[in-house]
């Protein structure tokens, strides 16, 4: 058996991150985690205000509670988001919206449950829930 090193360690703590984000005018915030390190450094790109074109948030909803996601009954999948500048409107809405018809998510109201609210904000990195 190999032994695992402290670098080792806080090489694979910091692997994973988490944001918080909104949808003007909508009070609600959502939550999601990053695996991808290209990603977390984007996203952390993002809040210093060193990347300002693709500055909106996209992903896949799954339809399930994450606990890093409270007050929601769904979370984005991790492997999905990406940053965006434009997106069609059919993947549109609001995180309230979204809780409200969840139940239609994938069908006609975001179709393949993807989700690109135009007005997200990404507002700040979150620690991680112990």
């Amino acid at each position: 058996m190999l032994a695992v090193t402290q670098p080792a360690v806080a090489a694979r703590a910091s692997a994973v991150a988490y944001f918080q984000f909104d949808v003007p005018p909508d009070t609600g915030r959502v939550i999601f985690m990053l695996t991808d390190p290209a990603r977390i450094t984007e996203a952390r790109n993002i809040i210093k205000g060193l990347q300002t074109d693709r500055i909106h948030v996209k992903g896949t909803i799954v339809k399930s509670p994450a606990r890093y996601n409270p007050g929601w009954s769904y979370h984005l999948d991790p492997a999905s988001v990406v940053f965006f500048s434009n997106a069609v409107e059919v993947c549109d809405a609001t995180p309230s919206y979204v809780q409200a018809h969840l139940a239609e998510v994938g069908g006609s109201f975001l179709p393949g449950n993807v989700w690109c609210p135009w007005r997200s904000r990404l507002l700040r990195e979150v620690p991680a829930l112990s």
